[in-house]
Order: structure tokens, then C-alpha cells, then sequence
């Protein structure tokens, strides 16, 4: 099969891999339909994050199931699948407590190598959920932002309890930013602010929901959302970016006794003080996709969302190299790969 394999900061190349095959009993091969570059991709790709060169990419996926290992019981060949960027078995209590992103078993995805033709994907029946039937290939893109900045969004807008009545500001506006936007909409929230300097970006967060845009970063960002709350600051931020500057924006821009919730993953160090003083709840980490797909899949099916609209640039899949290069340069939000 053919696959995308990173060989060093700024090199990505598409090349014939070996087949996957089944290795558990629990495992499935899917056939993907569509993948895509995550921003997480990029900070090796910048060298940022150390790995072992080459190293298979791509952790977002759909795709038909081609073949289930002996132990699969819910899923079977011919099913159009989503799966969560985390395998996960469902079934352990820290699954069963909604934190699938933290199972036990957990298998990062990436390191199996999404960005292909083929794909094996491991604890197959607590991964993957099955549409209704095959869909229309309008709707595939919805549904690969389904398997991860559709569920991180949602999540980070859940971990900062968004809803009814609250404002929410939104640090990032990438893919995980703008579906943070869309899904603290889709949970009530009556004010979103979204911290934006790029118009066509500004322009989606407000289909989606957003009802201010903050294009100031760092104090003066923090001072304009204070100003248009009143001097209070937010009841809710959404931390989408995982950067040390973007997790202290999006403490300041909180009110005491705010919610904070934090997708991003890069190293961020804060002091004792920051967070006394801040009296805001923090909570986040590795999102749970797996948790939400069931609704999520619902409301892009029902088509009550079309979060595909994330995908401004699509590539057929020997093209990788430059889906990369469009987004670490900022002309694309978020590239679809097509095999």
C-alpha cells in the first residue's frame, strides 16, 4: 500500500508500506476513504517533538472495514466506519467513566499510520462506530473531523463547561479552535468569543457561532475580553492550541470561578500563584472522541452540522507533502488526503 512517512523535520514523503494485517484477534483493517494532517503533525514536522525517523503519519480516519479479527463482535467487513484518534477497548473503568483518551490499553493511532490506504486498527469493537449505511461522499469529510478536531472541540468545550447562559472565549483558531466554536454553540452557549486574526477563519467561526471576534494576543487580548465582559472576564475559555502563551491567555481572559478546558499538549508550566490567585477550574487533556462519536455521527448524519468545512484544501494522498507545507504555512486550516 502506499502511506506518508516523515523521515525528518520538514521532509514527508508518500511510499509503498507493507499491508497491514491482523496481529489480535481483536483487530480490523479498514480500506480509508479519508485522512488528514492534524496540527499536532506539525510540531514534528517543525522539530518540535522527537521520533523516530522514518515514522508512519496520520491519526484521522474513516474508511470500510476489509477484515475483523476472530474476538470483533460489532463490527464487520463492508460497515463504514470512524474511529477515534486513541484505539481504546470501551470496557475498562476509566473508559466507563467517559475518559477513553486515558484507557488502560489505550494505542495511539498515530504510530500506526493513518495517512494510507490501509489501516490496522487494534481493540476494533471500542474504537470504531459504524454509520448507518455507506454515505454519501459529501458527507466523508464531516465525518473524518468527526475522529478527532470534531470530538477535541466538543470536548474542550464540555471541559469548560459551555453552555446556557455562559461566555465562552476561544484561544486558536485552527481546526480545533473553530470546532470548539461550533460545539460551544451546538451546547447553548449564548456569547462565544473567538481570538482570531486571519478573516477567512473569523469568518467561519462566526457560521459557526461565534458572536465576537479578539484579534489582540497575550494582555491586550486578556483586557479585551475583560472589556467586553464587563470587567469580569469569560465564564468559560477553551484553551486550543496547548502553547504556554495560549494556556495563560486563556486562564486571564476566565473569571473567578471559570472553567478553563485545554486540548493542546505542548509543555506549559504554571506556578502556584497563577492558578490561587485565578480561582479557575482547569480541565483536559487527550480528548475522549471516543465518548462523543455516537452523538457526533447522529448530528452530521441528521446533517444538523457540517463540520467538513474545516477541510479548505484537499489532496489526493501522493500529494502529502505539500498538504503539510500549506499548513505549516498558514494558507490552510486543515488538509483532507484522499488515497
Amino acid at each position: 500500500m502506499r502511506g506518508a512517512l516523515m523521515y525528518g523535520p520538514g521532509d514527508v514523503r508518500v511510499e509503498e508500506r507493507e499491508d497491514p494485517r491482523i496481529e489480535a484477534s481483536t483487530d480490523a483493517i479498514i480500506r480509508v476513504s479519508a485522512a488528514c494532517v492534524c496540527g499536532s503533525d506539525l510540531w514534528p514536522y517543525r522539530g518540535l517533538e522527537p521520533h523516530d525517523w522514518p515514522a508512519p503519519m496520520g491519526h484521522e480516519y474513516v474508511g470500510v472495514v476489509e477484515e475483523v479479527g476472530g474476538a470483533v463482535r460489532t463490527i464487520r467487513p463492508g460497515q463504514f466506519v470512524v474511529g477515534s484518534f486513541w484505539a481504546s477497548d470501551n470496557t475498562c473503568e476509566i473508559c466507563r467513566a467517559g475518559y477513553q483518551g486515558s484507557c488502560v490499553n489505550r494505542i495511539n493511532m498515530g504510530s500506526l499510520g493513518a495517512q494510507a490506504e490501509l489501516l490496522r486498527v487494534p481493540l476494533a469493537d471500542g474504537t470504531l462506530v459504524a454509520t448507518p449505511e455507506i454515505p454519501p461522499d459529501d458527507m466523508i469529510p464531516s465525518l473524518l473531523a468527526a475522529s478527532d478536531v470534531l470530538g477535541t472541540g466538543w470536548y474542550a468545550a464540555v471541559a469548560a463547561a459551555a453552555g446556557p447562559g455562559k461566555t465562552v472565549a476561544v484561544v486558536g483558531d485552527g481546526a480545533v479552535g473553530l470546532l470548539a466554536v461550533l460545539a460551544a454553540g451546538r451546547l447553548g452557549t449564548e456569547r462565544i468569543i473567538s481570538m482570531s486574526r486571519i478573516e477567512s477563519r473569523q469568518r467561519l467561526a462566526r457560521e459557526w457561532g461565534a458572536t465576537d471576534i479578539v484579534e489582540e494576543r497575550g494582555a491586550e487580548g486578556i483586557a479585551r475580553v475583560k472589556e467586553l465582559t464587563g470587567g469580569l472576564g469569560a465564564h468559560s475559555a477553551i484553551d486550543a492550541v496547548g502553547t504556554q502563551e495560549a494556556m495563560m491567555q486563556a486562564i486571564g481572559a476566565t473569571r473567578p470561578g471559570g472553567h478553563v478546558g485545554f486540548v493542546g499538549y505542548q509543555p506549559v508550566a504554571l506556578s502556584g500563584g497563577d492558578l490561587f490567585w485565578s480561582q479557575v477550574h482547569l480541565h483536559g487533556g487527550p480528548a475522549p472522541v471516543r465518548r462523543f462519536l455516537p452523538e457526533l455521527i447522529d448530528l452530521i448524519w441528521t446533517r444538523q452540522i457540517d463540520p467538513g468545512k474545516v477541510y479548505d484544501l484537499r489532496l489526493p494522498l501522493h500529494e502529502a507533502a505539500e498538504a503539510y507545507r500549506a499548513m505549516d504555512e498558514r494558507r490552510a486550516i486543515k488538509t483532507l488526503l484522499r488515497p
